[in-house]
């Protein structure tokens, strides 16, 4: 017997590629089980240009689905997640510590896929939601890239009489050479030592406008170095995620995680291509909901990765998930190589699901920084480049080792930086699905002020050497508020 009232909606559906087009259908609960205080939540869900590849980089992509409820028309709440009922032909569905599920190719093969009739298992009786209560329950997809564990290395190495071959506060690996810098092989989630003695991991000081950290260690064993497999977001995070998310919130939260606010841009028009509006009354809105959020604070970012259960990225991880275990190339970018188109592209359907670009470099790495960016100051669509490009390469698409995009430019990655106590003490922990009262995450020991974080990638204000992938120029930068140069993206560990 049935004996919950479903409303359902279909939002956190986005557009990357010109047709990546993650998307969720078909909600209905089913199969209610009283005495165990469960009923099974099914769906459909497909996304375009989907793979599994067991050579190479021997990753896949996924769908990290999250499923939130309200009762009688209460505040949103996370779904416990029991088990998964049944999966379709093709797919492997995994439930992930109660808080939500991986859907991912069970075998290798590429092409879009669509998946029929997924069962998620809600517990929603430890939810304390009544048998023949009234609810509504919204499934949340988002795509997501697997990146195997593997040894890597960071920062490319150079020699210190040769600036050259240097990048700003770059890691390095102390060697027997004073002069000469190697890259530092991460082999393990082992501790790492933190000084100027032969075999250590090191960097430089700040000065001269790089802030690349206070030099201490060690990096605990507990802090994600990237060696251990994690899946990280596809994309950098959309506007059309963030106004879904904050749709879920109540006032007190929306008016302090709010991006037109004076922390944010202050304005309910689009600026710098954010085209949130949001009148404090009604839901938020997004003109542009395929690109990149920016005019997003520490506080934002944090919470949004709160709610959807992930967690922030570490700066190991982000050189890990551009360069994976490939030998560092001198001055290299996200996509592998040192070359760069350096003109201004032209835009093409600005604004629509469809935004490309013409004018990219063929043979060359394309990216959204400073010599690229005019006459369209801010952010690209997510994917553009994927979409956009004549051959579909890593060079030319911009993607990084396993198919992570815009890693190089757009907007800066927020990073927990190994370059303060505060951001050593970052221990992978994952969000709970649920934040605090005045919309702060609740996650104890994730940054709770603007120290610990950092910024890695460059964005579409940056020149170029801002874009390298070994580039710590603000490894340990503590910023407050926003601006238009500032995104995120997040990440889940797979163990």
């Amino acid at each position: 017997m049935n004996n919950l009232l479903l409303f359902s909606m279909v939002l956190f559906t986005f557009t990357a590629l010109p047709a990546n087009n993650i998307a969720v259908s078909n909600i209905v609960l089913t199969d209610q089980n009283v005495g165990a205080g469960e009923t099974t939540v099914q769906f459909d869900l497909s996304w375009e240009n989907s793979w599994r590849i067991s050579v190479g980089p021997a990753n896949y992509d996924a769908a990290w689905v999250i499923i939130k409820y309200r009762v009688g028309g209460g505040p949103w709440r996370h779904a416990n997640i029991a088990g998964v009922g049944t999966s379709p032909g093709g797919a492997s569905v995994q439930e992930v510590d109660n808080l939500g599920a991986f859907v991912y190719r069970s075998g290798d093969g590429s092409g879009d896929v669509a998946y029929q009739d997924i069962q998620l298992v809600w517990d929603y009786g430890i939810d304390g939601v009544d048998d023949n209560a009234v609810v509504d329950v919204q499934v949340f997809a988002l795509e997501m890239v697997y990146v195997p564990p593997s040894p890597f290395s960071l920062g490319t190495g150079g020699n210190i009489l040769n600036a050259a071959t240097l990048e700003n506060g770059e890691f390095y690996s102390v060697g027997a050479v004073p002069l000469i810098r190697s890259p530092y092989l991460i082999d393990s989630e082992d501790q790492i030592n933190v000084n100027n003695s032969v075999g250590s991991l090191y960097y430089p000081p700040n000065g001269g406008g790089v802030t690349s950290g206070d030099q201490l260690g060690p990096i605990p064993a507990t802090f994600p170095k990237g060696y251990d497999g994690f899946y990280c977001a596809k994309y950098e995070t959309s506007q059309a995620q963030y106004v879904a998310f904050f749709n879920t919130l109540t006032q007190t939260q929306r008016l302090a995680l709010d991006v037109t606010g004076s922390e944010g841009k202050n304005s309910d028009n689009v600026s710098a291509r954010n085209g949130v509006a949001w009148d404090e009354t009604g839901n938020a809105t997004t003109s542009l909901p395929d690109l990149p959020l920016n005019y997003v604070s520490n506080q934002i970012a944090l919470a949004y990765l709160d709610w959807a259960g992930l967690r922030p990225m570490t700066e190991l991880e982000f050189e890990k998930a551009g360069r994976g275990p490939a030998d560092p190339i001198q001055s290299e970018f996200a996509w592998g190589t040192a070359n760069i188109h350096g003109a201004p592209y032209a835009l093409l359907n600005d604004g629509l699901p469809t935004e490309q670009l013409s004018g990219l470099g063929v043979g060359t790495g394309n990216a959204q920084f400073s010599l690229t960016t005019p006459p369209f100051s801010g952010p690209l669509r997510v994917g553009i480049f994927a979409a956009s490009a004549t051959n579909a390469n890593r060079e030319e698409t911009g993607g990084s080792y396993y198919g992570i995009m815009e890693l190089s430019g757009n907007l800066y990655e927020r990073v927990v930086s190994v370059g303060n106590p505060e951001g050593r003490a970052f221990n992978g922990a994952h969000g709970d699905g649920e934040i605090t009262g005045p919309g702060l995450h609740n996650v104890a020991t994730w940054p709770t002020t603007n120290v610990g974080l950092g910024y890695r990638g460059g964005s579409h204000a940056n020149a170029a050497i801002y874009l390298r992938l070994s580039d710590r120029n603000d490894a340990a930068t503590v910023l407050t508020g926003s601006n238009t140069r500032l995104g995120f993206r997040g990440v889940r560990s797979a163990n």
